[in-house]
């Protein structure tokens, strides 16, 4: 760093870096407006289909010491971790993973208490404008939906349905016909007021969906069997079988399981007839819609692309390390977040450059071919007692070379040599 910077390690010293997360906040909007526009430069990306989710980040330390107006908070943890206090993470990205915004909320807001704001906030920053929304249940309430639909332009929307909404409607899908969608993906459609539900079936998601039911229920029949095999007292089996309750809560779900009052004997069964509706649901969504005149294929494949949130939020908690946070005030634990959703910003503008240069390369193996080339100093004395200081970086494997030469990257020319003064020898003391 020292060499291409000019200047020395103290430049990049811990503590000067610390005080410059004070002022990164402020920059914040303008800097994703200004990526907006050289992705759209770039990529020819555009940005009329967002994607919408929420995670959490979590901080092992004790809720009670925080202040009262402190983001830390407990709540639903995405992370397993509901002992910790946490903050709520909201993100907007492109189907290509490109983020357009995020925020960072208290811990213990709720999924629908978010998207309101959010709607406003990218219309403030990038205008009025022809956009589809895709989200998954839970996040959106009714109220903003009917606003969604009532603004002008029309906000679209394309969101999944709890599992109650689709034991209501199930009488009236019975009666539609299948249409196929795309291969392996078939769809039923059901026009109700301004919105249309879609009942899709993904063969692909019905055959994972049910071989992680069946290994789920393989694994809890003969956890349950082990346990009325052994004796223990009827407060120890209720704990062991919540713990087993918590590995498999699905396959739970399809057993009727007792324990008896006085002797805690076990007593378990299938539910058949919960295993017959799980299986009819297995692979199957039912989304809503206010686009009713889109083809069911592109519904399907807007919602299919959720995985791009999932991805983006993958890549902030494995290679991006967005934690532990270790800061204690908001300001810094907010600009520390801000610094890793701009690394994933370069992540991902790494990813789509490789897409088109050299397809089938991921970002992570990408930089693992690029940390090989390092930069050393060789140092030389001289006959005068001085040194002569040559910083040269290794020269590149074929791979890597091919690699630069796909991406259209030249490497500089070598630093010309340095000349050090002499070191004085250390004075000793009579």
């Amino acid at each position: 760093m020292a060499d291409l910077l000019g200047s020395d390690f103290g430049l990049a010293e811990a503590h000067k870096l610390y005080r410059c997360h004070d002022r990164l906040l402020a920059h914040k909007q303008a800097l994703f407006s200004h990526l907006t526009e050289r992705w759209r430069d770039l990529f020819n990306v555009s940005f009329d289909v967002l994607l919408y989710d929420l995670t959490s980040a979590y901080f092992e330390i004790d809720a009670a010491d925080l202040s009262e107006g402190s983001k830390r908070r407990h709540g639903y943890s995405r992370d397993k971790r509901p002992d910790c206090p946490q903050v709520v993470i909201a993100l907007v990205v492109t189907p290509e993973g490109l983020p357009l915004a995020y925020e960072v909320l208290p811990g213990n807001t709720a999924d629908s208490k978010t998207l309101r704001p959010f709607l406003a906030r990218i219309e403030s920053q990038y205008g009025k404008a022809r956009r589809v929304w895709v989200m998954d249940r839970g996040v959106p309430t009714e109220a903003v939906l009917a606003e969604m639909r009532a603004a002008d332009p029309p906000v679209s929307y394309l969101v999944g349905t709890p599992k109650g909404r689709l034991t209501r409607l199930e009488a009236q899908l019975l009666g539609q016909p299948w249409r196929k969608a795309r291969e392996g993906v078939e769809v039923k459609l059901l026009p109700q007021d301004d919105e249309l539900y879609v009942f899709a079936q993904s063969a692909d998601r019905v055959g994972k969906e049910r071989a992680m039911r069946r290994r789920q229920l393989k694994w809890l029949w003969a956890r349950l069997k082990q346990l009325s095999l052994m004796d223990l007292s009827r407060k120890e089996m209720l704990m062991r079988l919540g713990a087993a309750r918590s590995k498999a809560p699905s396959a739970w779900r399809l057993l009727a399981v007792e324990v008896d009052d006085k002797t805690g004997a076990l007593v378990y069964a299938l539910d058949r007839a919960k295993l017959r509706k799980a299986r009819r649901r297995e692979g199957r969504y039912l989304l809503r819609t206010n686009l009713s005149e889109s083809d069911p294929a592109v519904l399907w494949q807007y919602y299919t692309q959720l995985v791009a949130v999932e991805e983006a939020f993958k890549n902030l908690k494995g290679d991006l390390a967005i934690r532990p946070i270790f800061h204690h005030s908001e300001e810094r634990i907010e600009a520390h977040i801000f610094i890793a959703f701009l690394a994933y910003c370069l992540q991902i503008t790494l990813t789509r450059r490789l897409h088109s240069l050299a397809p089938g390369l991921t970002a992570r193996s990408a930089l693992q071919k690029f940390a090989a080339l390092q930069m050393i100093d060789v140092h030389l004395p001289t006959t005068d007692g001085r040194e002569l200081v040559l910083t040269r970086y290794t020269e590149p494997e074929p791979e890597l070379r091919l690699l630069l030469e796909r991406m259209k990257l030249a490497l500089p020319s070598q630093p010309s040599p340095k000349i050090a003064a002499a070191t004085l020898p250390a004075q000793t003391s009579l």
